[in-house]
């Protein structure tokens, strides 16, 4: 049978030093939840620690694929064209009028581009056009469809990785946002075009790229 000594009560540790230990593991876990924890999940980073360490940017790429889903759950609603389909003279009158600013507010922000592509797609093809870019640059778009509705998948390859942005799958009438390049490498979009008449896609982008690869 085993005894086992008692301890002094001078072995054990003092208030004082439980209460600094305690600080101690609270301020480690401060200093890594602002360091570590904001970068790399919310892209808050007030010390700047997360972005020297890479953690900041993956914060950011994490946000941007929110949105960008939050997008692709908006495209798969009803189609909201149905809604705004004329029933009358007053609102083909209305609908006129509607296109008509929208080609001009269109008309005016052509400068703010940096670049803007049209491409035809026939029944049936396919065509690519992508952006050059190094991971962590930033692209806004706007894709305008005339004709028809568009099949296509916004995505990126390179330095042995892929990844998909956005996608639309019953069909498309345009669509706009920004996307984060996830590393180096060709990113932008595939079409398809599954209806019967040829297709018009406008592609305007502006932001961090290098070159325009146009495989249609």
């Amino acid at each position: 049978m085993f005894h086992v000594q008692k301890p002094d009560l001078i072995q054990l540790p003092s208030t004082a030093q439980l209460i600094r230990s305690t600080l101690i593991a609270a301020l480690s876990a401060i200093v890594i939840l602002f360091t570590v924890v904001f970068p790399a999940e919310y892209a808050i980073d007030p010390t700047g620690i997360g972005r020297s360490l890479g953690l900041t940017e993956m914060g950011e790429i994490k946000k941007e694929l929110s949105k960008e889903a939050e997008v692709d759950r908006k495209l798969d609603e009803p189609k909201k064209e149905e809604i705004l389909k004329p029933k009358n003279n007053q609102s083909k009158l209305f609908q006129k009028l509607f296109n008509i600013f929208d080609t001009t507010a269109n008309a005016q922000e052509v400068e703010n581009w940096r670049d803007n592509t049209q491409l035809i797609i026939q029944p049936g093809a396919t065509a690519e056009w992508k952006l050059t870019m190094l991971k962590g640059q930033v692209v806004e778009y706007q894709v305008i469809v005339e004709g028809g509705r568009i099949n296509f998948d916004l995505h990126g390859h390179g330095s042995g990785k892929s990844e998909t942005y956005e996608k639309k799958r019953g069909g498309s009438t345009g669509s706009k946002g920004r996307f984060v390049a996830s590393f180096d490498g060709e990113h932008g979009w595939f079409f398809r075009n599954r209806d019967k008449a040829s297709i018009s896609i406008t592609i305007k982008v502006r932001g961090d790229y290098s070159n325009i690869v146009n495989k249609s």
